[in-house]
């Protein structure tokens, strides 16, 4: 694996350390589906990368700003209500979530990743609920959960499993993992 350090995000980036170390292992031109997008951070990160973006959220506006951008395709859904998923069906260079877990869409975004592509997953862990919210352990992942949901099913690159004293005290899992090439 060779994440250079291009890599890295600017110290200014307000994108995840984690997703920015691996953005470079990303197909070039490749679409990422940004899920639970929020503020669209890491859709403006990979917009600035030159990647299409799918920026996925409940509530789209804050990203008010950027719907005029080219390549940008904002999805305003509840992802946590039954039903498809409203990039079902689609396949993407990246997948990227990061501070959001609803379990059930946990294959929905397995199945997003095309051939080639990334899962880059990082949320809060069990432990975190010592540190305050999220607490509720419908939000925190089971210790090896994300490893156990893709691992045999992509190529797991990187895994962490940590407790994080910076920027505050939190409980963490994060993965990269990559669907191999058909």
């Amino acid at each position: 694996m060779n994440v250079s350090k291009a890599s890295h995000c600017d110290p200014d980036q307000p994108a995840s350390a984690w997703v920015c170390r691996f953005a470079t292992l990303v197909p070039e031109g490749r679409p990422v589906l940004d899920i639970a997008s929020g503020a669209g951070r890491h859709t403006r990160y990979f917009l600035g990368r030159g990647h299409p973006v799918v920026a996925v959220d409940h509530d789209v506006r804050a990203l008010r700003d950027l719907e005029d951008r080219a390549g940008l395709t904002i999805m305003e859904a509840d992802l946590e209500q039954e039903g498809r998923p409203p990039f079902a069906g689609r396949g993407f260079g990246a997948v990227v979530v990061t501070n959001y877990l609803h379990r059930p869409l946990l294959p929905a975004l397995l199945e997003a990743v095309e051939p080639g592509g990334l899962l880059i997953y990082e949320t809060f862990a069990r432990g975190n609920e010592r540190f305050g919210k999220p607490s509720n352990p419908d939000h925190l992942l089971n210790p090896g959960e994300l490893l156990q949901a893709f691992a045999g099913r992509l190529h797991v690159l990187a895994y962490e499993d940590l407790q994080f004293e910076q920027p505050r005290p939190a409980c963490i899992q994060r993965i990269v993992a990559r669907r191999e090439a058909a």
